[in-house]
């Protein structure tokens, strides 16, 4: 249901700015971090943050579904990346323990060789293009401020 416009709070321009400088910055910062690993290490970066998010998993796995809300992903789009990571060799599917009806992603040997190998360009891209651009208190403000965003939309819709 559309809202009447007259009850709409219209940004003014300073939200305006806040909020077009961190699209579009936070889409450049993608494009960046993406284009530095897939020029050197032939990975997109989403495939980086699915062998990235396995990694820190036990045993290296994690149930689809887990991952899939960890990386802001839907389920359908997630399977279709583990399945070019699998056909990589980097990641393979299985069963989750106790419950047969779920599927999980495990990183292999050869996933986490290349995690290895990109790892160090990542982090660096990370530095250079965000982190070193921050003071130690923006750096808290951001995290604060983008943990309150994260937790309200990572409540249920009504």
């Amino acid at each position: 249901m559309d809202r009447d416009p007259r009850e709409v709070r219209w940004l003014s321009d300073g939200e305006m700015s806040a909020w077009r400088n961190y699209i579009v910055s936070t889409l450049m910062l993608r494009q960046r971090l993406h284009r530095e690993l897939a020029d050197r290490h032939e990975l997109s970066l989403i495939d980086y943050e699915v062998l990235a998010c396995l990694s820190d998993a036990d045993d290296r796995r994690m149930r689809m579904s887990e991952l899939a809300t960890m990386l802001g992903s839907t389920k359908s789009r997630l399977s279709h990346q583990i399945a070019r990571l699998e056909e990589a060799g980097y990641v393979r599917r299985g069963r989750s323990p106790g419950d047969r009806r779920g599927v999980t992603a495990e990183l292999t040997d050869a996933g986490f060789v290349v995690l290895a190998r990109s790892a160090a360009t990542h982090v660096s891209g990370v530095r250079e293009h965000f982190v070193d651009l921050l003071t130690p208190e923006e750096q808290t403000v951001l995290a604060g401020a983008f943990s309150r965003v994260l937790a309200h939309l990572s409540e249920p819709d009504e």
